[in-house]
This record gives structure tokens, sequence and C-alpha cells, in this order.
């Protein structure tokens, strides 16, 4: 059996295909440990990859994202104390892009100051590489694992428009439900043979707990943070297992998701895991600190570079609803009443409605529960300033923005019911996150975006939306100048008024501006 205490190099893979590549580059294997950690859960491979004893584990089967990767990174230095280096060695999604024509099978490590992959890099420049020559090598020799770790045919690696999605609701391969039209693909040079293939880019890998399947998100990122893979581990290391990340590419970060170039982009990143360790003298690793007691003197870090993560996480959900936001929008085409509410306004003076914002009358309508405030007067009177003001007044309460509209008889865009539902659902979407599920639900179950909702359903959507809020205020401006209520349809007005106010889980306060009529 081994002695754990022998082993300088620990090297982590996610899932049994990243297992299986790693396994297959060890020059010899050993024995399993002598003993592990009473806290230690993990199953070791034990090896040697040039003149280092390297111990390789891999996650549990079906667990995958950062707080699994910290946990097998922890267990392995409880019985593995003496690790140096650290590697994260498997598959990511690539984000191709102007600067950086990221092929399926490449390979990226994060750009890092150590002596030997700066070697590496400067050999591969003047040499190239053979890391196809070493993968094929190892398929000769175990033949089992050609079928699926060899490199597919290059005619699968397709890159498509990043508007071009695959349907969420088709499990088929993209080659039979995405197929191959020009004019959803982008169209990329094939590479010469004077170029290496697999390429080696160096650069910034981002990391998070789930998925990158977003391709307009991925080139968001890649174009402002320049960003060239994702994947799911690295996040959940840092502050347990400084190491080395090495991807090769599987996917492009899209909804376009398939596991036919997994295998080969496996044994591509374990095969420029193998040169690195070759280049390492044995004696430079054991001049380096123990993991161990680098974790130990960077403690007073972990808050911020969670943070850093978190913020990363939060700028990829806001990039995401705003991205959907746009689609809805495009879909609900809503008028925008803030153009009323802004030039209303402008033509307000300093100290305008204050008899009513300190009235008796608005302070109960604010705080009392399903409250309706119907107020009336003569055409030229300043009721759209004074609906303005009172928007104002109501931006101002925390956690509290209103909903509005204007009723506008020079916008036949902003002249009936039609026209306010769909402008109260986006401006509620917008600013109330726990009612967004409702419209997401309507919004999927149309599969052809150019399809327009019903009124009767964007009605019953709306009801569902505004259940899912607790407090809310809406003011409606100009409501004698309703075509519905001119044509007839004042029953349904009023009905929609009262569906409103008869929800009992909320505090919706509803005030209504119009002339006396």
């Amino acid at each position: 059996m081994s002695d754990p205490q022998n082993y300088t190099v620990g090297w982590i893979c996610a899932i049994p295909t990243e297992y299986v590549a790693a396994r297959a580059f060890l020059d010899k294997v050993h024995e399993g440990p002598e003993y592990v950690s009473d806290r230690d859960n993990n199953d070791y491979t034990l090896g040697k990859v040039g003149r280092h004893n390297v111990v390789i584990a891999v996650l549990p089967d079906g667990e995958y994202g950062t707080a699994s990767a910290a946990s097998v990174a922890s267990d392995m230095l409880h019985s593995f104390p003496n690790i140096r280096i650290g590697l994260l060695v498997g598959i990511g999604g690539g984000a191709p892009s102007t600067d950086h024509d990221i092929r399926l099978g490449d390979v990226v490590p994060p750009t890092v100051l150590r002596t030997a992959v700066n070697g590496l890099k400067a050999q591969y420049k003047e040499n190239g590489h053979r890391i196809e020559e070493a993968i094929n090598s190892i398929l000769e020799k175990k033949p089992r694992l050609r079928q699926e770790y060899e490199r597919p045919d290059p005619s699968s690696d397709k890159l498509y428009q990043a508007e071009f999605t695959h349907s969420p609701n088709n499990e088929a391969s993209c080659a039979v439900v995405c197929g191959d039209d020009s004019s959803n693909l982008i169209t990329r040079r094939k590479r010469t043979e004077m170029e290496d293939n697999p390429e080696i880019y160096y650069g910034l890998i981002a990391s998070g707990n789930q998925l990158m399947k977003d391709a307009l998100v991925r080139d968001t990122l890649a174009k402002e943070k320049d960003v060239l893979c994702f994947e799911m581990e690295a996040a959940g290391l840092i502050n347990h297992f400084p190491c080395l990340v090495i991807r090769g590419i599987c996917d492009y970060s899209d909804s376009h998701k398939n596991k036919e170039w997994q295998g080969y982009a496996a044994m591509s990143a374990a095969a420029y895991a193998k040169d690195l360790l070759c280049r390492i003298v044995p004696s430079r690793v054991e001049a380096e600190r123990k993991i161990s007691d680098i974790l130990s003197s960077v403690e007073k870090n972990v808050n911020k570079m969670r943070g850093d993560v978190q913020d990363t996480k939060n700028v990829v959900k806001d990039l995401e609803f705003e991205q959907k936001r746009e689609k809805i929008e495009h879909w609900l085409s809503p008028p925008n009443p803030s153009t009323n509410y802004n030039n209303a306004l402008k033509q307000r003076h300093e100290g305008t409605g204050l008899w009513f914002l300190q009235s008796d009358k608005f302070a109960k309508w604010k705080t009392q529960r399903n409250s309706l405030l119907w107020l009336y007067g003569i055409p030229g009177c300043g009721k759209t300033i004074l609906s303005s003001t009172i928007i104002r007044d109501l931006e101002s309460i925390p956690s509290s923005q209103p909903l509005y509209f204007y009723f506008d008889f020079n916008d036949t865009g902003k002249q009936a019911l039609n026209h306010m539902i769909p402008s109260l659902i986006s401006q509620l979407y917008s600013e109330y996150e726990d009612s967004r599920k409702q419209l997401d639900l309507l919004f999927s179950s149309y599969k052809n975006e150019h399809k327009k909702p019903t009124y009767n359903s964007l009605c019953k959507v709306f009801l569902q939306m505004i259940g899912q809020v607790k407090e809310v205020y809406i003011v409606l401006d100009a409501l004698n100048e309703c075509t519905s209520r001119k044509e007839g349809l004042t029953e349904g007005l009023l009905l929609w008024i009262r569906e409103l106010l008869k929800l009992e889980q909320n505090n919706i306060h509803l005030l209504i501006i119009s002339r006396p009529e």
C-alpha cells in the first residue's frame, strides 16, 4: 500500500469522463493509500506522472458545482497533507470571440506566473505540441476508450449564432434539431496543418454553480471581461485548494449542449496537465509551501473572494434577466407612460399639490388595506400634474415602486384597456421579482414570439402577478380618455377594478384621476 505522505500533486476531476482521462495519462499506477482520514469520503487513484507522485480524486456521482468540489479538496488535504501543487483538470464551455478563435477540443488554462506554465507556453510556441499524438497513443493501448474519447469528426464542431437557440423542449441532438443551415451558423476558416490543433489558450476562466447555457450572456462576458471559458467547480476550490485550472472545450456555453466532444476534451486537458507536470523538477515541488499552510495564511482574504464570486454571479443573473426582459418587452409592446410622467413634472411648480399630499384622505388611502381613491376635476385644472406629483411622492416610500398609466387623447397607443394592462404588467415584471414566474409561464406558452397574447390572458396573468406582491400602489390618470369607456365597455373597466381590490392576500392602493363624468 502507498504512503499518503509521499504524494505532492493533487489532481481533481468533476465527472467520471474526466477521471478516466486523468487515469489514462498516469505513467504508473500505484496501490491504494495505506490509510485516509476518518473525515475523507473520496475515492482515489494514486500513480506517477513523470517524476511526480500524483493523487487523483473525482466528485461524487451526480454532484457538481462549487460546494462539492470544495468538499473533495478538503478531504484530500486531510489525507494527503504534503500536497503542494493542485490541478483541476477537465472539460468546460468555450467562449469564442473575434480575438479568440476557440474550437471544440482546445485547451484553456488561466494565465499564471508559474515558471512551468510559461516554459511550456514557450515550448509549444516554438515547436508545437504533441497532444493529439499522446491521445492517439493511449487509445491504441486502451482500444475500449476509443469510441468515447477519440476526436469526433470536425464537421460536428458547429458554432451557432448567439440568437439561434436549441428548443428547450426538444432533447434530441443538435444535428437533428438545429441542423447545419448556414444562416444559423458562424462561418469559421479551417485550421491549417501549420497550426496547433488542439490550440492552447491562456486567459480568464469564469466559474459559477450552474452551467452557462446562454450565448448572449457568454458573448457579453467575453467582450467585457475577456472570458475564454466557463466551468462549475473552480470557485468552490479557491478557498480550499489553490490550483491551476485546465479545461478542454467540449461545447460553446450555449443551449446547444451535447456529450459528443466531452471525452476528447477531457483527454486534451489531461494531456496538457501531463506535459506541464513533466516540465516541473521534483525539487521545485518540494520547495513549494504545502497547500494546507497556504490556506491558513490567506484565511483573511476568504470573505473578499466570496464577495467577488457573488458579484460575478449577480452580474450574470442581471444580464440574463435583462435579456429576458427585452424579449418580453418586444412581445408585449407596452406603451411607455414615463414620457407623460416626466412631461407633467416639467410643468410642475415647487409646492404644487402639497394641499393633497398633506391631506388626511391621502394619508388614509396610503395606509388603508385595499383602498380606492377617485379624484376628479374640470378640464385644465392640473389633474395630470397632480398625478405626477403623487407618483413622485409614492416613489419615496421604502421598498415600493408605484405602477402607473396615463390615458392620453393625443396618443392612440395609450387610449384603451388593452394598452394599459401590458404597460402595468411590464412595470410589475421589472420592479417586483416575486411576480415574474407567472408572466414567464405565459411567455413560454407562446412558442412563436411574434404571436401576441390576448387581452383576456393578460388580464388574468396581471391578477396572478400582482397576487404575489404584498403591497403595491397604482395610479391611473385621465380615465375619462379611455376609449374602452367611450365604446360602452365601462363595465369591463369597473369589473377589472373590482377584481383587483378583491385580492384578499394583498394590500393594493388604487388611485384614479379623471374628469367628473
